[in-house]
């Protein structure tokens, strides 16, 4: 594996992935390790403006309008990857997973349409490694009471969570060397140890 990999961290809302991609980013930083950090959707200033009409509490769109609007995001994005491709550590909040588990598993969008616009999208720009983040049901509620504010996709109910954490774990067990479970229902503490190891051997 490269020494500059491509490192995703997956999960559902309320499971933790954010804080701990930040985490990490802190941790290269101070390393002096160079990298960049993306969050999908979201990102670049294009994809931005993407995040904001997708998340928008007022947006109502069917379901292949969203997983468009999604790739549109990360179409917006894949110059910037390719650029660092293998020249910086690439750290991405969500990515091809998510796109899966939300829009096949959670919303019943055809699969093969996704990955076909994944392929053609990302060519030869491949992930290393993600960290899967689960959390269960009272967790997430508690976690998401916390928040100041709810996007249009912390508000589905708890079936759609249900289908799509799974749908994540379906996919890990493909290759479960490129993946590593984070239970964020155990200590924080303990879950950051764990995930700054296995960076320690990835880059």
């Amino acid at each position: 594996m490269s020494k500059k990999p491509v490192i995703v961290f997956e999960g559902i809302e309320g499971s933790g992935k954010t804080y701990h991609i930040d985490h990490v980013s802190k941790y290269l930083k101070k390393k002096k390790i160079k990298y960049i950090k993306l969050r999908e959707p979201g990102g670049t200033s294009n994809s931005e403006k993407i995040r904001k009409l997708i998340l928008n509490n007022k947006s109502n769109f069917n379901k292949e309008t969203d997983l468009l609007l999604y790739l549109a995001s990360r179409s917006e994005n894949i110059s910037l990857l390719k650029k660092n491709f293998r020249k910086k550590v690439i750290l991405i909040d969500r990515f091809i997973d998510s796109s899966i588990a939300y829009q096949h598993y959670g919303l019943g969008v055809n699969r093969r349409l996704i990955e076909i616009i994944n392929k053609s999208l990302l060519g030869n720009f491949k992930i290393d490694f993600t960290f899967l983040n689960i959390v269960n049901n009272k967790n997430m509620i508690k976690r998401l009471k916390l928040r100041k504010s709810l996007n249009r996709y912390d508000k589905f109910n708890n079936k759609f969570y249900y289908k799509v954490q799974n749908g994540f774990l379906k996919l890990s067990r493909r290759n479960k060397r490129k993946y590593k479970i984070i239970d964020s229902n155990l200590n924080i503490n303990l879950n950051k140890s764990l995930i700054l190891r296995k960076i320690d051997k990835l880059v």
